[in-house]
């Protein structure tokens, strides 16, 4: 049998084959190519987080430690003098600082109770089908929405002692009016009221949308065993959006831990920063301004920085505690 060969024009290279084609030092690069967007994608990806963290929350963290260990004052934050712990042991016998501590914790309890129970309630109400539900469920956003500076502007106007529309309301039914900037629990109250009306929106949306993944079933279940609406909700509904509980209540403590801008406005002035004249309200996020910016002692005020990030810490410890325990008698 005859074979016939084609050779290449003269001047021009025969063309590379596949066996040619790259060589080993290629494959090598390919592979490592392959290994770094492998193994180190996923690091590019959450590096942006961990470098703003860093510049803008550790940092901070380490250096509001340092600067709680002296004694420095606003004006020169250069000039640093070593006190070590001197500052909290200040911080431990002093009376304003407990003050605040108690009235962080009852502005606390009396915002977040009834504040959690009603986006509860909130939540399950619009998980029922019904008109205009979008239109509601927009609507409980707005209070979130709004500026805390409007709406403490606009609720301390409403709690006037003079010619405020609660006090108004209080005398329609014969009621003397309440100064309630001036008295330590209505004032408490009046700032609670506006911690409520802002967050409560918010939370209820959180529970609707652990609502609404829920399986279908479960109420079909129940209504099959005869459950009524409060048993499908107490046995159905809570159980099934516990964790999204457990996760408001945390943030529900950290923002009542971190209370600043209500208080602040609600006391329309000087009294303000203190809490009023006599600090019935006063929380610890205004002693902190108070000890650094009024009284410009930046070492207290860091001081009371980490007694606040230490109270967390002691709540968080506490919460993980009483998961334990449950877990343990169930």
């Amino acid at each position: 049998m005859a074979t016939s060969t084609t050779k290449a024009p003269a001047g021009e290279e025969p063309p590379a084959g596949p066996s040619t084609a790259g060589g080993p030092g290629t494959a090598r690069r390919s592979a490592l190519l392959h290994r770094l967007d492998v193994k180190g994608a996923p690091f590019a990806f959450v590096a942006p987080f961990f470098i703003v963290f860093a510049a803008f929350s550790f940092y901070p963290l380490v250096y509001t430690s340092w600067i709680s260990l002296h004694d420095v004052e606003l004006a020169t934050l250069d000039v640093m003098e070593w006190v070590a712990f001197d500052n909290y042991v200040e911080l431990w016998g002093d009376s304003r600082f407990w003050n605040a501590l108690v009235n962080t914790i009852t502005i606390g309890v009396i915002s977040t109770v009834p504040q959690l129970l009603m986006a509860l309630g909130l939540a399950h109400l619009l998980n029922y089908r019904m008109r205009a539900s979008l239109f509601f469920r927009v609507a409980s956003l707005v209070p979130y929405a709004t500026s805390v500076a409007a709406a403490a502007l606009v609720f301390t106007m409403i709690f006037e002692r003079d010619f405020g529309m609660i006090n108004w309301a209080l005398g329609a039914f014969g009621i003397d009016p309440v100064n309630w900037e001036a008295d330590k629990w209505p004032a408490q109250l009046a700032i609670s009221t506006i911690v409520i009306w802002r967050w409560t929106g918010y939370n209820a949306l959180l529970y609707l949308a652990a609502m609404q993944a829920i399986p279908a079933d479960r109420y079909e279940a129940a209504s099959l065993d005869g459950a009524s609406r409060w048993k499908q909700f107490t046995h159905v509904t809570v159980p099934g959006i516990r964790s999204t509980i457990v996760f408001t209540i945390v943030l529900s403590t950290i923002g009542a831990t971190q209370l600043f801008g209500e208080p602040l406005i609600f006391g329309q002035g000087p009294n303000g920063i203190t809490g009023g004249a006599d600090n019935q309200y006063q929380t610890l996020g205004l002693l902190l301004y108070e000890e650094g910016w009024k009284n410009y002692q930046m070492g207290r005020s860091a001081t009371v920085a980490w007694a606040m990030f230490m109270l967390l810490v002691l709540a968080f410890v506490a919460q993980r505690l009483i998961k334990r325990l449950r877990s343990r008698t169930s």
